[in-house]
């Protein structure tokens, strides 16, 4: 049986590892804070370091670039326990540049490296539905890929070279913030005109203008639920890196832009904790007026 390690308990990483373990996968695990491991039947380990050596394929999800390279090649990093032939499956979401470099890091060392952001949110997590973009070698995803079948209900390989992975979720995180935009606009708009804001949403929904932010979003809007699927302090991290690659290949991202300077102004208010759907409160803000249900 292949051994599986997981580094990450996050937002998005509990959700996986616990999906894995009920799919019947035995998991060695190591996270910054050992209590979100509770409640998981999995063997917790006290470094990354110590999970290389119980793994042959290891899942990596944590916040951002340098916290992926602290806990693969730090002092205690899973590279470290790792031996060549194993897999290193990177589900963080990252800088494109500098998953290139660390896939050629790991593979002097006759490791693979796959990238494989994913996205769907953390009810995609718990619910086993989220999609993954794959950058890297073609047989070690199809290595890995029936466990990412116990938490995904897409698995789409985007290019041979790592990286292309990181690319397509800076792709998928425009798409995000502006379909967020719109809805945050759109049901501003319908409160500004008195409209009832949950008949609104249901009667556009179903047509040209639904989107899963509008309707996986919208509801929360509306009931000021602010519950994070996905922080806005996580999600202002993601545009930085959006806006870095456009930045390198010359691509004006003016939406985008501005989308990261609203999110930038909860931020200033102390709101960075909430639900990337908060973006409706800096439109509230400019407005003078909020959502009500």
């Amino acid at each position: 049986m292949t051994r599986l390690g997981y580094i990450g308990l996050g937002i998005m990483g509990r959700g996986m590892a616990s999906n894995l373990v009920q799919a019947g996968h035995d998991l060695t695990v190591w996270n910054r804070t050992a209590t979100k491991a509770e409640g998981l039947d999995v063997s917790v380990v006290t470094s990354p370091r110590d999970v290389g050596p119980a793994s042959d394929i290891v899942f990596v999800c944590v916040s951002d670039t340098p916290d992926v390279e602290e806990v693969v090649f730090g002092d205690f990093g899973v590279i470290h326990g790792m031996t060549e032939g194993d897999l290193l499956v990177d589900h963080s979401t990252i800088s494109p540049h500098a998953t290139r470099d660390f896939a050629t890091r790991a593979g002097q060392l006759g490791i693979d490296w796959i990238d494989a952001p994913v996205s769907g949110g953390s009810e995609g997590a718990v619910n086993g539905t989220l999609a993954v973009m794959a950058g890297g070698s073609a047989e070690s995803l199809e290595r890995c890929r029936p466990y990412m079948e116990s938490y995904s209900k897409s698995i789409v390989h985007v290019g041979d070279e790592p990286g292309a992975g990181q690319m397509v979720k800076a792709v998928n995180q425009i798409l995000v913030v502006l379909n967020q935009l719109a809805a945050s606009e759109a049901l501003m708009l319908a409160e500004g005109a008195g409209l009832d804001l949950s008949r609104t949403l249901e009667a556009v929904e179903g047509g040209a203008a639904g989107s899963w932010m509008l309707s996986n979003r919208g509801p929360q809007m509306i009931e000021r639920d602010w519950r994070p699927g996905f922080t806005i302090d996580l999600q202002q991290k993601d545009l930085r890196l959006v806006l870095e690659a456009a930045d390198e290949i010359g691509v004006p991202l003016p939406g985008v832009a501005l989308v990261y300077q609203l999110y930038r102004s909860l931020q200033n208010q102390g709101l960075g904790a909430e639900g990337n759907h908060a973006l409706v409160k800096a439109l509230e803000n400019l407005a003078g007026f909020e959502l009500s249900e």
